[in-house]
């Protein structure tokens, strides 16, 4: 028991374990999360989008496209405090929703430009009209590489129909559970952080009008995000972290 009288660690436990809970990297506190994709193309699906990534074709343009759906235009219950010495910017737990929005974007990887539409519903009529909006913005005489996820929107008989008209358009799907393959995921991550979490918005004009404020300063000077592994060195590192979950389990089954 403890001075208090609450149940503790024996003393002795805690001066032997002092040692090891004190090393800087022992952070027990802490919870990530892990999958691994079970699409039975992982491999190919693989060496296809990280050699559009490291080798892109020639008189082609390569695009990294997604929907960020259901945006929430939240007011705050009370005024956002302003960042002030010593103290980040607060605002409140709680606030009041005034309707969603989604935004579709096509990152192109070597500039870092993107191509954006806000829609008020993702259905496959308006990721058709995302389609052709990137048609009229791609120079035609460059073929357009599109990396995307296996969302059933993206593969409707309408979708595959406007694909057959527009032959320069070639897409790429991801492989399933698998959306860090997707560079424009890092980008809607700028857009979260940066400009749909610390803001307040009474409205979805409101909410749609300070994102695409924020993607034409984007657009302004834009910056590519770089991938540097190997398909290769990606599925060693997964076989690696693989091997460091099946050893523990065969350890304690002996």
């Amino acid at each position: 028991m403890t001075p208090t009288g609450r149940a503790g660690p024996a003393r002795s436990a805690t001066r032997r374990s002092n040692g090891w809970w004190s090393t800087p990297w022992i952070k027990p506190h802490k919870v990530d999360y892990w999958k691994l994709s079970t699409d039975p193309n992982f491999i190919d699906k693989l060496y296809d989008v990280v050699g559009l990534y490291l080798n892109p074709p020639e008189r082609a343009v390569v695009l990294c496209a997604d929907e960020k759906s259901n945006i929430q235009a939240l007011d705050r219950s009370a005024p956002v405090l302003p960042m002030m010495p010593a103290d980040p910017t607060r605002q409140t737990h709680d606030y009041i929703r005034h309707g969603t929005s989604s935004l579709f974007a096509a990152l192109d990887v070597a500039t870092g430009k993107v191509i954006t539409r806000m829609h008020r519903r993702h259905r496959a009529i308006e990721f058709k009209k995302f389609l052709n909006q990137i048609d009229r913005e791609v120079p035609t005489d460059l073929a357009v590489h599109v990396i995307l996820d296996n969302y059933a929107t993206h593969k409707t008989p309408d979708i595959k129909a406007w694909l057959l008209r527009h032959p320069r358009f070639h897409l790429h799907f991801i492989p399933t559970s698998s959306s860090w393959l997707n560079l424009v995921e890092r980008w809607f991550g700028e857009v979260t952080t940066r400009t749909i979490r610390r803001g307040t918005h009474r409205s979805v004009v409101e909410l749609e009008t300070d994102i695409n404020g924020w993607i034409e300063h984007w657009n302004d000077n834009p910056r590519p995000f770089v991938w540097v592994k190997t398909a290769e060195q990606i599925l060693e590192s997964i076989a690696a972290y693989c091997q460091r979950l099946i050893t523990p389990i065969n350890d304690s089954a002996h």
